[in-house]
């Protein structure tokens, strides 16, 4: 079974969203079901992410106008999110002298 992650703007902020059914048989919108919400079961939370839970939560059936949606992934639903590490390289000013 796919899981799809849906990027759009919403009032002036780009949001991202992942569900379990999508359908873009409507001319004028992308019909979005059964929401897919990160386990909020966290020590640290991000704030971006709680608002949109808050947000959107509730929400059966959303339906987002095209002009809106800027990305569509469909994923396995086996598939994590993955998160890449990064090296900082710091360029000392103790090292200069």
């Amino acid at each position: 079974m796919s899981v799809y992650r849906v990027y759009f703007k919403w009032k002036g902020k780009e949001i991202s969203l992942s569900a379990k059914q999508l359908d873009l048989t409507h001319p004028y919108f992308v019909s979005i079901k059964d929401l897919i919400f990160p386990d909020g079961s966290k020590l640290i939370i991000n704030p971006s992410d709680d608002e949109i839970r808050k947000t959107f939560r509730k929400s059966k059936h959303l339906m987002i106008p095209f002009q809106a949606v800027i990305l569509i992934e469909e994923l396995k639903e086996d598939e994590k999110t993955h998160v890449v590490p990064f090296n900082i390289i710091e360029d000392s000013v103790e090292q200069k002298k």
